[in-house]
C-alpha cells in the first residue's frame, strides 16, 4: 500500500468533514467534499477510475487542499499526504495548464522571478487605483495587496525614525531567516517588521545565500520532482547554518519546509531533510516561546484570520495570538468564518477564478460584520486574497501580519532607538 492510500484508508465516510470543507458550503455537490473527493481517490488508487477521468480530474482540481478536514476528523485521516500523491499521478498522464507552468517555472527560477516581480513593484501603485470586482481588477487588486500600508509608511516619517534601526538590545540568540518567493520580492516590510521584533526580543537574524523556493506550488500541483529538487537546493543552503533555528513568516512556506522529511524519505538527503523540518519555526512561534516582550499601546480593533497552512497543516494556534496580545490595548475580535479558508490556495484563484472567488465571498462577509481597522493574517498568499476581495467590494481596509502589529507596537514604545509614537486610532 502506497504512503498516499494508507493515509486515506482510515477514512470511515462519517461526514464530519463536510462543514469544515469551503468547496463543499459553496457547492452543496458531494464530490466537491473531502468524503467525495476520497471516493474518487480511492477508486483511482485501486485503478477503478483513470486518473485521467474528467469526473476525478474535475473535482480534484476543485480542492483548495486547505486541509480544514483534518483537525476534525475522528479517524485521523491525513487528506493532505492522500491528495498530494493522487495529483502527482494525476500530474503524470495530465501535465498541469499552461499558465500553470508558467507560474510554476516563474517560482522555481530566481533570476526571472526577480525580474518580474521587480516590474511589479514598480508598478504597484497605478495598479493599485485600477483595483476592482472583474477578473482583471481582481488580479491588480492582488498585487496591490502587496504595498505595505500608506499610513504606516507615512507614520515613520511623521515619527523622524529610520526603522533600519534595530534595538540595541544585546542578543541572546540567533536564527535564520527564511526569505521564499513573493515574501521575498512583494513583502519586504514584513521580512523588514520580523528581523524588528525578533531582534527586539533578543534573536539576531542571520541572512543564508542561495536560498530559494519552498517547493509549496510544485507539491500541491502534483509536481514532486520539482518540489524535491527545491527542498534539496534549500536544504544544502541552510547547512551552512546548522543548528540555528529557521524561522519563516509564510505559513505555506512553514508548512512546506516542515514536511521536507516526508517529501525526501526516500532520499539520499533523508536524513538531512529529518533535521532541516526539525528546525523551522513559524515566526511567531519563535516569538511566543521568548514571551514576546510586551510593547506600546495601539488602540486598534483587529480580525485575525488564521492561514489554513498555519492553523490546520502546522496545527500553530496560540502563538500567533501570543503576539497579538503583546500589544497593550489591541482589541482582537473573532468572526464566523475563520478556521476556513480564504481561497487563495497558491495559485488556485488563477486556474479555479469562480470557486474561489465564491469561496472568499463568504470570508470577506464575515470580516466586514465585525468592522475591524485591520485584518491580520501570517501568509502572504492570503493577504493578497483578502486584499483583492475587500477591494473589489470598495473596501481599504488593510491586511496585516502580525508581526507589523508587533512591531508598530514596538515603535510605538520606542524600542527601535526614537520617540514613542501613538498609533491609536478612535
Amino acid at each position: 500500500m502506497s504512503e498516499g492510500a494508507a493515509a486515506l484508508a482510515p477514512c470511515v465516510h462519517c461526514g464530519f468533514c463536510l462543514q469544515s470543507c469551503p468547496t463543499y458550503l459553496v457547492t452543496g455537490d458531494e464530490s466537491d467534499s473531502p468524503r467525495g473527493r476520497i471516493v474518487l481517490m480511492q477508486a483511482v488508487q485501486r485503478g477503478v477510475l483513470s486518473p485521467t477521468d474528467p469526473q476525478v480530474t474535475r473535482h480534484l482540481d476543485r480542492c483548495l487542499g486547505c486541509r480544514g478536514c483534518e483537525p476534525v476528523c475522528p479517524s485521523g485521516v491525513a487528506y493532505g499526504i492522500g491528495l498530494e500523491e493522487v495529483r502527482a499521478t494525476i500530474a503524470r498522464r495530465r501535465p498541469p495548464t499552461v499558465l500553470a507552468r508558467v507560474v510554476l517555472a516563474v517560482m522555481a527560477m530566481a533570476p526571472l522571478r526577480q525580474t518580474v516581480l521587480a516590474v511589479a513593484r514598480v508598478l504597484r501603485p497605478m495598479i493599485d487605483r485600477m483595483a476592482g470586482p472583474g477578473r482583471l481588477g481582481f488580479a491588480l487588486g492582488m498585487l496591490g495587496s502587496t504595498r505595505e500600508t500608506a499610513e504606516w509608511q507615512d507614520s515613520r516619517v511623521a515619527g523622524q525614525h529610520t526603522f533600519a534601526t534595530l534595538p540595541t538590545c544585546p542578543p541572546a540568540a540567533s536564527a535564520v531567516l527564511f526569505l521564499g518567493c513573493i515574501q521575498r520580492e512583494l513583502f519586504a516590510h514584513v521580512h523588514a517588521a520580523t528581523r524588528r521584533t525578533l531582534a527586539a526580543n533578543g534573536i539576531r537574524t542571520i541572512a543564508v545565500r542561495q536560498q530559494g523556493c519552498c517547493g509549496a506550488l510544485h507539491a500541491h500541483a502534483g509536481l514532486l520532482d520539482e518540489a524535491r529538487a527545491l527542498a534539496r537546493a534549500n536544504i544544502r543552503a541552510f547547512a551552512a547554518q546548522p543548528e540555528r533555528t529557521i524561522v519563516v513568516n509564510a505559513a505555506g512556506c512553514g508548512a512546506m519546509l516542515k514536511e521536507y522529511d516526508r517529501l525526501l524519505a526516500h532520499d539520499p538527503l533523508a536524513e538531512e531533510a529529518k533535521v532541516f523540518a526539525s528546525r523551522v519555526r513559524d515566526v511567531t512561534e519563535t516569538l511566543a516561546e521568548r514571551g514576546p516582550r510586551r510593547g506600546g499601546p495601539l488602540a486598534l480593533r483587529v480580525a485575525y484570520d488564521p492561514p489554513c497552512h498555519l492553523l490546520h497543516a502546522q496545527r500553530v494556534i496560540d502563538p500567533p495570538r501570543a503576539v497579538l496580545a503583546a500589544v497593550p490595548e489591541l482589541d482582537v475580535v473573532e468572526h464566523e468564518d475563520a478556521d476556513r479558508c480564504c481561497g487563495s490556495a497558491g495559485i488556485y484563484g488563477l486556474l479555479e477564478p469562480a470557486l474561489s472567488r465564491a469561496v472568499l465571498d463568504r470570508k470577506i462577509a464575515a470580516l466586514r460584520a465585525v468592522a475591524p481597522a485591520a485584518i491580520v493574517t501570517g501568509n502572504p498568499g492570503c493577504a493578497m486574497q483578502l486584499g483583492a476581495g475587500l477591494r473589489a467590494v470598495g473596501d481599504r481596509t488593510p491586511v496585516m501580519h502580525p508581526v507589523e502589529l508587533l512591531d508598530r507596537s514596538y515603535h510605538a514604545a520606542g524600542f527601535y532607538g526614537g520617540a514613542g509614537v501613538d498609533y491609536g486610532q478612535s
